[in-house]
């Protein structure tokens, strides 16, 4: 096996249950970011598990470019009952950099059929993260992970994330700083050439390169009116922030917006199958529907029948067990816990997020916001810390610009109690005690 790491061989996982996973030793580990956001149900959820039972006794898989299946087209209708306005179809893949690929080859497919082909530019926001693959890494502003794939990469222009933490200027209100960020756009549109623009992708929150950032008041609506105004489609990556995890189904809709184009996977799925989509407006649609008639894109895994039915039980357990409210309750409690613990901690610089979607940012110094150098590794030895105590969060580097700054993003499962989310903090504080005392700063 070649894994991730050629250092160290992690723990095997034997079993799950709730939101803990045990190893082979039988040591149990507390969830608290789902993996990578991915497990909103735990890990051993009876409806799903049943649900894919079934689904495997009728048929696991078929092509689709041969056949359609009744849970491919039960979560498509389902996903566009429950999808922001304007969405008219859904288009699976089986992750989200598949989902960020499809995004953008359909935004170009629509521009020729409309009869615009010039328009091939992307732009998107430094410090976004929508995937590995060479299209999606070309589009995110995850410095680190492009570096050394950047002569594969196709061109992407880059403007400013929303970062208040860090960006807002003195005596700016946020109303003026999200204007300010957002008419970078703008700025951009007008550089490259307006007829030549065809997308701008952005996280509603930002997820792991930057912890749980979200946007500012105003912003994503200056977005949208400068989309509008230059005939540029916004293609909304919700991967990671969307399906629930910040309060609402969808992240965009505490933005009173919706996008063009919408991505979504990991808590599509909640894990117990790969799974990704893309959610399609009508007018897209209706561009390739009424011109070549066909997306010229398609995966091998489309449309898996055993993935949709996996996510479709996912969709209706959410729902049925108004998991919402306690994505907003216990997202509160993990943020008032956090503040309440470590909201003096002289190393912790800032606590955000949204629902059960948070980040803490740690900083050298606080007065000054002065990050950690980063050979020291802060993030990476504080996952270790945690995970020898039994707790998975997700600490990441390079929070600034790919090279400074540590943040940990929190992701527990929507199943969370409110003894559950104590646990986490105060086994996540025990951790940087450790860290600190270890690096003789505490």
């Amino acid at each position: 096996m070649l894994h991730r790491s050629s250092v160290a061989t992690p723990p095997r996982a034997i079993r799950g249950e709730g939101i803990y996973i045990f190893d082979e030793n039988g040591k149990s580990y507390l969830d608290a970011c789902g993996g990578a956001a991915v497990s909103c149900l735990g890990h051993s959820d009876a409806d799903v598990r049943a649900a894919m039972h079934a689904q495997i006794d009728q048929i696991a898989y078929a092509h689709s470019g041969f056949f359609s299946s009744d849970a491919m087209e039960e979560l498509a209708d389902d996903l566009i009952a429950h999808a922001p306005d304007g969405m008219d179809k859904v288009y699976f893949v089986s992750g989200g950099s598949e989902a960020t690929e499809a995004a953008l080859k359909m935004a170009r497919q629509y521009y020729l059929e409309i009869g615009q082909p010039d328009r091939k530019y992307v732009i998107a926001r430094r410090q976004s993260y929508h995937g590995n693959t060479l299209g999606a890494l070309s589009v995110g502003g995850n410095m680190w992970r492009r570096q050394q794939f950047e002569p594969l990469l196709i061109t992407a222009t880059h403007i400013a994330p929303v970062y208040q933490y860090r960006d807002q200027r003195d005596g700016e209100t946020e109303a003026e700083y999200g204007l300010r960020v957002a008419n970078e756009l703008e700025t951009a549109i007008l550089e490259l050439g307006a007829q030549n623009v065809a997308a701008f992708v952005a996280e509603p929150v930002v997820g792991a390169t930057s912890g749980a950032v979200a946007p500012v008041p105003g912003y994503f609506k200056r977005v949208r009116e400068i989309c509008d105004q230059y005939g540029v489609l916004l293609i909304l990556d919700e991967v990671m922030c969307g399906m629930g995890r910040t309060g609402t189904l969808h992240a965009i809709e505490q933005e009173g917006i919706s996008g063009d184009i919408q991505t979504i996977a990991k808590g599509l799925g909640a894990g117990y199958q790969p799974i990704g989509a893309v959610l399609v407006s009508k007018k897209i649609n209706d561009a390739i529907a009424n011109g070549s008639g066909f997306f010229q894109h398609g995966h091998t895994y489309q449309g898996h029948a055993t993935a949709c039915a996996a996510a479709l039980a996912t969709q209706r357990a959410i729902r049925e067990r108004d998991l919402l409210s306690n994505v907003v309750k216990q997202g509160e409690n993990l943020a008032d816990g956090l503040r309440a613990k470590l909201g003096q901690h002289p190393f912790v610089g800032d606590i955000r997020g949204r629902g059960l979607f948070r980040g803490v940012e740690l900083v050298a110094n606080r007065e000054i916001k002065d990050p950690f150098d980063p050979n020291m590794n802060i993030n990476a030895k504080i996952k270790k810390a945690a995970f020898a105590r039994g707790l998975m969060a997700y600490p990441m580097g390079g929070t600034i610009d790919g090279v400074r700054g540590d943040h940990v993003l929190f992701a527990p499962a929507f199943i969370v109690t409110e003894d559950d989310v104590a646990k986490i903090v105060d086994l996540f504080a025990a951790a940087l005690d450790d860290v600190f005392v270890a690096e003789g700063l505490a």
